[in-house]
């Protein structure tokens, strides 16, 4: 039979609470593990038949009542007992079991007998459940439960929902470990999770691990939705050479649904006791981040230390932007000290900039003021950035206009300011046009260019031009071709080879008389190989006859469009001599640039090769190569070469590897050969179970620009479908080993 919905008797709503008991002390998904095989965690009374397996889903509209027996008497004491099966179904929502009575005193149903309720994400089972109508009361006795995607088990001795969306649980416990193998278990006297506030509460929280109590709180309260609760998050403990151990305790405080904040005490024994604060906004057209680190009187410098930093980003309706970014440390040594890496060692200088930009159909324009703060003592105030007090800089592009030709326009007016050197404005306007002809196949694009550039400067010596100019015009040829076959017994593979050139003609004129602002000679590489400047700034334009040739060839999959491999060769052909240099650079002879290569292919499906090369004939410029091999999802194996010239030689191997079902060994060796000396390296063992896992990593790292090494142990015990406590081990792992995926969460 089928009857309407009763009002008060939705024990679906079932679903969503138990869903959220599952959140208690922030709790994540697991993702499928590929190395380890662990049962299912399914408690007795769960491990048996499915009932959406026997008996599907309904109509979501109608609850269905099923009975083998009905057994009724109506009058003044109507009564009815049920036996033979109950079953209650919703949608893909059912409760069943082995019999049940009505009590017409306490409008209630009561079920007796391998009571079950299932739905697709979550399975409780009891040996006894109360349905009361009246009071809309639903309420387990020695009730276990099942949360199927995030493989979590658990059980109560009593579980009870009222109408008002309101569950409560006593006696309380909570694993992902499979049955008879709980190493960790949350357990609470009592849990009450309110679906109207969004909000749990737990009394007397414990947490072990393999039976030893690691966590112990009197209350907590935690969101049972998506929705932020403010709380505290898991602390991180670490240990370093330079400031000693480190303990951090972040506290989230949700404000408002557009924005938070995160406090984060931070202790380091060596030095003292570190305050951090982020505050985060997010509005209609508008988002940014603010964060301030104080250390106060540290003890090894005997000084108050501090880092500011505030991003914001606002889009305005007529497609205007304005973007700040401002950082800023209170001495040089912040990041080598308190950093905590070899990237943020190496950071010279700190960006501090207001833009507003605008990007149209046909314009776009931007304005920016910018100022750094340079924190490298290595770097001598005559070289320091400039300030750009302000720049203003517009491109217009119109394609297809009068006789078919594309127009364009780029202008730049900036006010260079520093403290020692030349200053001034610096004016750049240079219109141009091309006219395209591009066909199935080939491409050719002739175009021409007039670049003005006119100073007014200060601080100059006497008798130097205040305002220099230069005017040169530009023309260019860049043409190619595209040729494609299907290669013949490759199922279906496609072969390009793609040959260009670009001829390029300046003129010269002698620019000695222009100061340098930000003007340098960039790196050879396939995108400045098809510029018009080999300089990259307008300070210095090269005077050139000069032909770039180029010719690329890839192999593809006609289904999928992978790449398989591609390879590009190129050299700039240098017709004239070329004159104009930068100061203090030597003049360029030769009558050709170096050569430079990239090759990439897919050797296999797991293993990959990419390799640049830059050369001439005194020897080898530059070079990369990197190949991985990654056999696995869990195993991945790199290997890295850099070269350049005078500067730069290293080699650099990282591996994640299972060295038995249980165990990975994980590591990273950044060695420079230049230096003789190990730039950064750790090792470590990460050991999974089926619902919990360790990693201990040892690193030894360049900690500062003048070479000091730093080292530090951590250790972290990550708790499947939970969290982590110890060290961000897993950080680390993911930055230093390209690919590396945490197995453990």
């Amino acid at each position: 039979m089928a009857f309407s919905e009763v009002p008060g008797h939705d024990l679906f709503k079932l679903l969503t609470l138990i869903t959220g008991l599952t959140l208690l002390l922030a709790l994540v998904p697991a993702d499928a593990q590929e190395r380890l095989q662990c049962p299912a965690p399914l408690p007795p009374g769960l491990d048996d038949g499915s009932l959406l397996s026997r008996f599907g889903s309904g109509d979501p509209n109608v609850i269905e009542f099923m009975a083998g027996e009905v057994d009724a008497s109506f009058g003044e004491d109507p009564d009815a007992s049920l036996s033979g099966g109950v079953l209650l179904r919703r949608g893909d929502r059912l409760a069943g079991a082995d019999d049940a009575q009505y009590d017409p005193v306490a409008r209630a149903l009561m079920l007796n007998g391998n009571v079950r309720y299932e739905d697709p994400d979550s399975s409780i089972s009891s040996n006894s459940a109360e349905f009361a109508y009246i009071t809309g009361r639903i309420r387990f006795e020695g009730a276990e439960f099942l949360i199927r995607e995030r493989g979590g088990r658990g059980a109560a001795g009593a579980l009870e929902i009222n109408q008002e969306g309101r569950l409560e649980l006593t006696d309380v416990g909570y694993t992902t470990c499979p049955v008879d193998s709980e190493d960790w278990i949350i357990q609470a006297d009592n849990i009450e999770l309110d679906t109207t506030t969004g909000v749990g509460k737990a009394k007397d929280v414990k947490l072990r691990f393999k039976g030893v109590p690691i966590l112990w709180a009197p209350y907590m309260s935690f969101p049972i939705s998506d929705a932020r609760k403010s709380g505290i998050l898991t602390p991180e403990i670490g240990s370093t050479g330079r400031s000693g151990n480190e303990l951090s305790v972040p506290y989230y405080w949700n404000i408002a649904p557009n924005y938070d904040a995160t406090f984060t005490p931070r202790l380091l024994t060596d030095r003292g006791l570190q305050m951090g604060a982020e505050g985060r906004y997010l509005f209609n057209r508008s988002s940014g981040t603010a964060l301030l680190e104080y250390l106060p009187n540290d003890s090894k410098v005997n000084d108050n230390r501090h880092m500011i930093s505030f991003d914001h980003q606002m889009l305005f309706q007529n497609g205007w932007r304005n973007v700040v970014d401002f950082a800023e440390v209170s001495d040089n040594q912040y990041f080598e000290d308190l950093g905590g890496s070899l990237s943020m060692s190496s950071i010279t200088h700190l960006n501090r900039s207001l833009l507003v930009d605008f990007y149209g159909e046909h314009w776009s324009m931007l304005g920016m003021f910018q100022d750094y703060q340079t924190i490298d003592e290595a770097i001598a105030p005559i070289d320091e950035p400039y300030q750009r007090l302000p720049q203003i800089r517009g491109s217009g592009f119109w394609p297809g206009g009068a006789l078919g030709l594309d127009y364009s326009i780029d202008g730049e007016l900036v006010n260079f300011n520093r403290d020692i050197g030349v200053t001034g404005w610096r004016l750049n306007v240079a219109p141009g046009m091309e006219l395209p002809v591009v066909r199935p196949g080939w491409f050719f694009v002739p175009g021409v260019k007039v670049d003005h550039t006119q100073y007014d400067l200060d601080n100059r010596l006497p008798g130097e031009d205040l305002k220099p100019s230069r005017t040169l015009p530009i023309a260019s040829v860049d043409m190619g071709l595209n040729f494609e076959r299907i290669m013949k017994g490759s199922e279906g593979r496609i072969q390009t080879i793609e040959p260009r050139l670009l001829y390029v003609h300046v003129p010269y004129e002698d620019q000695t008389t222009l100061p340098v602002f930000d003007t340098i000679l960039p790196d050879l590489n396939l995108v400045q190989l098809y510029r018009e400047n080999r300089f990259l700034g307008v300070d210095r334009i090269a005077d050139t006859d000069q032909l770039s040739v180029g010719i690329t060839t890839r192999i593809m999959e006609t289904g999928s469009g992978r790449e398989l491999m591609s390879a590009t060769i190129g050299q700039a052909l240098y017709l004239s001599n070329q004159t104009v240099t930068l100061p203090g650079q030597a003049l360029a002879t030769a009558d050709s640039s170096d050569y430079i290569a990239e090759l990439r292919f897919l050797i296999y499906d797991n293993l990959n090769f990419d390799v640049g090369h830059q050369w001439s004939e005194t020897g080898t410029t530059r070079s990369e190569a990197r190949l991985q091999y990654r056999p696995a999802g869990n195993k991945i194996l790199n290997l890295a070469y850099r070269f350049r010239q005078g500067s730069i030689e290293q080699g650099d191997i990282s591996w994640s590897w299972p060295l038995a079902q249980n165990w990975n060994f994980v590591g990273r060796y950044n060695y420079s050969i230049r230096d003789s000396r190990a730039l950064e390296q750790f090792y470590g063992f990460e050991y999974e179970s089926c619902c919990w896992g360790i990693r201990l990593v040892g690193r030894r790292f360049i900690s500062t620009r003048d070479g000091t090494e730093d080292t530090s142990i951590g250790l972290q015990l990550v708790l499947k479908g939970m969290a982590s406590v110890g060290t961000a081990a897993d950080k680390l792992l993911e930055r230093g080993i390209l690919g590396y995926s945490d197995n453990l969460n």
